[in-house]
């Protein structure tokens, strides 16, 4: 694993920009595999549920001083999220999009939610890793310093994800 800190800065910029690549191109470009990848979105919705839940209990053990357990949550939390973006890559380069079919105030919350979902993960990526690697690192006033800030961002986008999911659910073919 990184130990060095500019080390860890530079593969957290680089792999950043290659997410935030991946997801510009994924609605322009398709792959066709010859699989049919449209059983993904549930996953997606469970994968985020699922690091919701190992966030909660992250801050639940870290609360109650039970550091290895919070390091395992945060494990499962990072886990989950590896997990869902390469599933969301794989279903979005080769399915075409679902456009949202509900109107009214239904539609203003989704879109609500969906465009803060996107662009609050975009935004938090680089600081989850960094807060990561502080952790890693050692360096436990910085972690904790900027895991106070990052951590309700996180949350929230592993919250929102699953909302919007099941707010589109009815529009999937």
């Amino acid at each position: 694993m990184i130990k060095n800190q500019k080390t860890a800065q530079i593969f957290t910029w680089i792999f950043t920009g290659i997410v935030l690549v991946l997801v510009g191109v994924m609605r322009k470009y398709k792959i066709d595999l010859g699989i049919d990848f449209s059983f993904l979105p549930p996953i997606h919705a469970l994968l985020n549920s699922m690091c919701a839940v190992a966030l909660i209990a992250a801050y639940y053990f870290i609360k109650n001083k039970d550091v290895e357990m919070h390091r395992k949550s945060i494990y499962v939390a990072l886990g989950c999220s590896a997990l869902f973006f390469i599933c969301y890559i794989l279903y979005h380069f080769t399915t075409e999009e679902t456009k949202y079919c509900g109107e009214g105030l239904s539609r203003t919350i989704y879109f609500v939610f969906l465009i803060t979902h996107i662009v609050l993960a975009g935004f938090s990526l680089p600081f989850i890793l960094t807060t990561y690697f502080r952790a890693y690192r050692g360096d436990y006033v910085l972690h904790k310093k900027m895991a106070r800030w990052i951590f309700p961002i996180w949350l929230y986008v592993a919250v929102s994800g699953p909302i919007c999911y099941f707010m589109l659910m009815p529009c999937y073919r």
